[in-house]
């Protein structure tokens, strides 16, 4: 398995069922016996993934090494010019965090969970950013799609539209996640977001699978049959108890309550879920339970900020 991210070294795929997947972050050992939570992989892992998730196909960003100082620089640069992140920043770093029940919901795009979406689809799921809506806010001034990420995977020809959220309280993530399945998996939102994607991809002709879904995404087949070809994946980050309980992510203990954490969440998911298409939509749901989001949050951003510092 083609992993551009070399993720798995630091992220853990805890379990795979039907249309259900955990991935984890475990505790490694300190110089004093103990162990502690693996913040600083797990960061610059997700970190190594912003210039793709912000530039993608648009400016050949798609490369097996996207670690270098100056292509950091450039998209951590490229982020704070976006008003939610800079915004969110300055929450962050000023020891202040963002309520599950914040009423301005675009503040959570400043949170990463769009990033770290994108990371585990690269990595885990084989595929590939048709659009980075950050390019397009950055180099247009609006922001092109709705979805939080528009990916493909050339191998099984799958259009992957993703969902994302960050919260304390993963049965509020959840029900918001439903929420966004219902706004966006309509006929008229679906088609609104085809037009959009096809008039912005028509301009990246060097990749062949871009071709295909440009003039895929162009044609008037019906809603059933473009659902067929379609993948949504809705991760769900948040801070988990299971984590908050055990300092050993080895233990059956602690192997066990997160089963049945990820669990629960599955039949809150599937009890809330009223949308009228759900039998005919295929959802990938997915869950990343961190020790604490806001820790998680608040570190991407000092990392991210003194990254995009270095350039000035």
């Amino acid at each position: 398995m083609s992993r551009p991210f070399k993720s798995n070294g630091v992220i853990e795929e805890f379990f795979s069922e039907n249309n259900l997947r955990c991935y984890i972050v475990g505790y490694d050992l300190e110089d004093h016996g103990g162990q502690s939570y693996r913040w600083k992989p797990l960061v610059k892992t997700i970190i190594s993934a912003i210039h793709e998730f912000a530039f993608g196909l648009h400016e050949s960003a798609i490369t097996d090494n996207t670690e270098t100082v100056e292509k950091v620089v450039e998209a951590a640069k490229s982020i704070y010019k976006i008003e939610n992140f800079e915004n969110v920043k300055n929450i962050y770093l000023n020891g202040k965090h963002i309520a599950d029940d914040i009423e301005d919901k675009y503040l959570r795009r400043g949170e990463f969970g769009e990033l770290i979406l994108h990371l585990l689809l690269r990595d885990y799921h084989q595929t590939i950013p048709l659009l980075s809506k950050i390019y397009f806010k950055d180099s247009y001034g609006f922001t092109v799609h709705g979805f939080d990420s528009v990916h493909i995977n050339p191998n099984t020809k799958t259009l992957w539209l993703g969902e994302s959220k960050l919260y304390i309280d993963p049965v509020l993530g959840v029900k918001a996640l439903i929420e966004d399945l219902k706004e966006h998996i309509t006929s008229d939102y679906l088609n609104s977001e085809f037009n959009i994607i096809t008039k912005k991809t028509k301009h990246f002709d060097f990749h062949p699978d871009v071709n295909y879904w440009t003039e895929k995404l162009s044609t008037s087949e019906k809603l059933k049959t473009r659902l067929n070809s379609i993948v949504i994946p809705m991760l769900c980050t948040y801070s988990s108890k299971s984590f908050a309980n055990h300092n050993d992510d080895e233990l059956e203990i602690f192997k066990k309550d997160l089963t049945a954490e990820i669990n629960t969440l599955q039949q809150v998911f599937l009890e809330k879920n009223d949308h009228p298409l759900r039998e005919k939509i295929n959802i990938l749901l997915m869950f990343f339970p961190v020790k604490c989001k806001n820790e998680l949050v608040k570190r991407l951003h000092t990392k991210l900020s003194l990254l995009q510092a270095v350039g000035d």
